[in-house]
């Protein structure tokens, strides 16, 4: 089944009681939270889920009384290699650098790190090796 918009609200809590004997991850896709990939993997959008139910729900996680959050972790500058062997750098990290998506980097291994060097702003890196000149 798939549906133009995930469920929200009571449409959400009545669907996820209808489906009370089937996994957290098909109740979440037949509410409406996946998306496909560019390889047309489909992928189902957990926390998408649980906030909505969340909200649903009625809780209020948000301690600013108004409305306004910070929207997210702030970095901690430390991250750990995840089950699947991949290293995930996260929202806050690409925010603080006002990366977009789309931007490019180029890796370069070392003995004991990982160097990332941005590849797409040519402007930036012509600007400062100008003022490295003066």
């Amino acid at each position: 089944m798939t549906t133009s918009s995930p469920l929200t609200g009571e449409a959400l809590l009545k669907k996820v009681n209808e489906l009370s004997k089937t996994s957290k991850e098909e109740k979440a896709k037949a509410c409406g939270y996946y998306s496909k990939t560019k390889n047309g993997v489909e992928r189902v959008n957990m926390m998408k889920f649980y906030n909505a139910l969340i909200e649903a729900e009625g809780i209020d996680l948000d301690s600013r009384s108004d409305g306004q959050g910070h929207g997210g972790r702030t970095a901690s500058y430390r991250i750990t290699v995840q089950s699947n062997g991949n290293l995930l750098i996260g929202a806050a990290y690409t925010k603080q650098m006002n990366l977009e998506p789309g931007d490019e980097f180029e890796i370069t291994l070392g003995r004991k790190h990982i160097r990332l060097k941005q590849l797409n702003d040519s402007a930036e890196e012509e600007d400062s090796a100008g003022t490295e000149e003066e």
